[in-house]
C-alpha cells in the first residue's frame, strides 16, 4: 500500500510540462474567481478548441455526429461540454464533473449604509467558512449589476495595482479581552461581516453624506444607482493573484482551489482529447455545490438532464427512455477536492486513510458525515475499474477520507449524479486550508489529476 511521492518520478520533459500546466492553471484562477467568470473562461477555452455552442445548434436543428464538439453555458454560471463518440449515446458517457463556485461573501440586495461617518456594504456569507478568517484582509468585488433595462454592468474592483480594495475591520488586541474569550464560531457574528466602503462625505450634504459620496462614485464609474443593487450579484473575494508557494515552488497558494483545481484539469482533459472517442465524453462545471447544489444552476436541478435530452434529440434519439439510458449507462468521476493531511492538525485525520500532498490524485469511495450520511458510496466493481485505468496509464493516485469518522464530514455532487443509477466516484486533489480565503495545493497533485482525467476519458 506504499505510495511513492509523485515528484520522485518526474524527470526531464514531464517536469517541464507539469510547470507549464501549473502556470496555465494559475492564470485561469486569476481570471475565474467567481462561477460566472469561470463559466466565461471555460467557454473561451472550448471555443479555442473548436467547440460549438449547443444552443445555436438547437435553434437551427442541425444534427450532430461522431467527433462533433459542443458546449452549453447555463444561466452564465454552469457549463457543460461534450465530444460526441462513435457509439450510441444510449450506451452511456464518460463524465468528469466539478463545481466552480467557492466560499465567499455575497453583497446583500439592500447593502449600503452609513454608521458614524463610515460607509459599509452589508454581506451574507456563502458556503462553509470560518468567519474570523475574513477579517483584516484585502477583498475585491466581482460580479454583475443588471439594470432594469437589461443592461449588464460587469464589476471587478480591487484586483488592479491601482484599484481600491475593501476590507472587514477587526478589533485591536489591546481591547479584545472579551472577544478572545469567545469560541471561534462566535468570534465574529455573520451580520458583522460588513465591507468598509468609504469615509469621505459628499460636500454640502447633511444626511448620510459618506453613503451619498459612495453612491456618487458608483454612478460616475459604473452608471448604476442604489436601487440597482436589487438585481446585482456581487461577491467579495480575496484580492490578489495566485502565487507559487514554498521555497521550492512546489505548491500553489490561491483563492478557490475548491473546486477549480479539479474543474480546470477536467475541462482541459476534454478539450485536449484528440480524434473521435468510442463513447461520448462530457465535462460538467456546475454552480451552487457549496450550498447543497440547490437552485436552477445547481446540480440538483434538471439542467444537466435537460442538456443531455437536447443532445440526444440532435443525435436522432428523441424520447425519455434514450435520455434515461444515456445517463444510467454513464460512468463519472466527481472531480472534487479532498482534505489534505496537515501535520499541524493531525488529530482530526485517520492517517492511513488521509490524502497526502504529493502522492497524486485521490479517490474518495464515499464522503458524507459520520455514518456515511449523504454519501453515494461507489461500488467495488467501479473502484476496481478506475484502479486499473490509473495504473495502466502510470498515474500516481491514492485513496482518502475527509477525516476521522466522527470528526465531521462533507459532500460533493456525486450523490446527485448517482441518482441516475450511473457509476460515480469522487476523484480530486488534496487541499490544505480548505475553505479558507487562501488554500494550498501541490502542483504534482494537479498534474496527476489532469493525467488521471485524461486516462479516464481515453479508457
Amino acid at each position: 500500500m506504499y505510495r511513492k511521492n509523485a515528484w520522485q518520478q518526474y524527470i526531464g520533459e514531464e517536469r517541464a510540462r507539469l510547470g507549464a500546466f501549473a502556470d496555465d492553471y494559475r492564470a485561469f484562477l486569476d481570471g475565474a474567481k467567481t462561477e460566472r467568470e469561470a463559466a466565461d473562461a471555460a467557454e473561451a477555452i472550448c471555443r479555442a478548441a473548436g467547440f460549438r455552442n449547443l444552443d445555436a445548434l438547437i435553434d437551427s436543428g442541425e444534427p450532430l455526429g461522431p467527433g462533433d464538439r459542443v458546449y452549453r453555458k447555463w444561466m452564465n454560471k454552469s457549463f457543460v461540454a461534450f465530444v460526441i463518440g462513435e457509439e450510441s449515446i444510449e450506451r452511456g458517457m464518460s463524465i468528469l464533473g466539478a463545481h466552480i463556485d467557492s466560499p465567499r461573501l455575497d453583497v446583500k440586495q439592500n447593502p449600503l449604509f452609513e454608521d458614524e461617518g463610515l460607509a459599509y456594504l452589508d454581506t451574507h456569507y456563502y458556503g462553509g467558512i470560518k468567519k474570523y478568517q475574513w477579517l483584516a484582509l484585502p477583498l475585491a468585488l466581482h460580479g454583475v449589476i443588471v439594470k432594469k433595462d437589461g443592461d449588464v454592468v460587469p464589476v471587478t474592483i480591487g484586483e488592479g495595482e491601482d484599484d481600491p480594495a475593501l476590507c472587514i475591520t477587526d478589533l485591536l488586541p489591546h481591547l479584545a479581552q472579551e472577544q478572545m474569550g469567545k469560541t471561534a464560531s462566535k468570534f465574529v457574528d455573520g451580520e458583522a461581516l460588513n465591507l468598509l466602503a468609504g469615509s469621505a462625505p459628499k460636500p454640502e450634504t447633511e444626511k448620510d453624506a459618506v453613503k451619498q459620496a459612495v453612491l456618487a462614485v458608483l454612478e460616475r464609474d459604473l452608471g448604476v444607482s442604489e436601487e440597482d443593487f436589487i438585481s446585482a450579484e456581487l461577491e467579495a473575494v480575496p484580492a490578489g493573484r495566485a502565487r507559487d508557494c514554498g521555497l521550492d515552488r512546489s505548491m500553489i497558494l490561491a483563492y478557490g482551489h475548491d473546486d477549480r483545481v479539479c474543474a480546470y484539469p477536467s475541462l482541459r482533459a476534454l478539450t485536449d482529447f484528440e480524434g473521435t472517442p468510442g463513447r461520448t465524453l462530457c465535462a460538467v462545471l456546475t454552480d451552487k455545490e457549496e450550498i447543497g447544489s440547490v437552485g436552477a444552476s445547481g446540480m440538483n436541478s434538471h439542467y444537466f438532464e435537460n442538456t443531455v435530452a437536447e443532445l440526444c434529440a440532435l443525435l436522432g434519439f428523441d424520447g425519455d427512455l434514450s435520455v434515461r439510458r444515456a445517463l444510467q449507462n454513464s460512468r463519472m468521476l466527481s472531480s472534487d477536492v479532498s482534505a489534505g493531511f496537515d501535520p499541524a492538525y493531525a488529530g482530526v485525520y485517520e492517517k492511513k486513510n488521509a490524502a497526502m500532498l504529493g502522492l497524486g490524485v485521490c479517490f474518495n469511495k464515499y464522503t458524507g458525515s459520520r455514518g456515511k450520511s449523504g454519501a453515494s458510496d461507489a461500488n467495488a466493481e467501479f473502484m476496481a475499474a478506475v484502479r486499473r485505468v490509473m495504473d495502466d496509464a502510470g498515474v500516481c493516485w491514492q485513496t482518502s477520507e475527509l477525516g476521522k469518522v466522527d470528526a465531521g464530514g462533507g459532500g460533493t455532487i456525486a450523490w446527485l449524479c448517482a441518482k441516475y443509477a450511473m457509476n460515480v466516484v469522487d476523484c480530486g486533489v488534496a487541499v490544505l486550508s480548505m475553505h479558507a480565503p487562501w488554500e494550498v495545493i501541490s502542483k504534482a497533485d494537479l498534474w496527476e489529476a489532469y493525467k488521471g482525467y485524461c486516462a479516464f476519458l481515453e479508457s
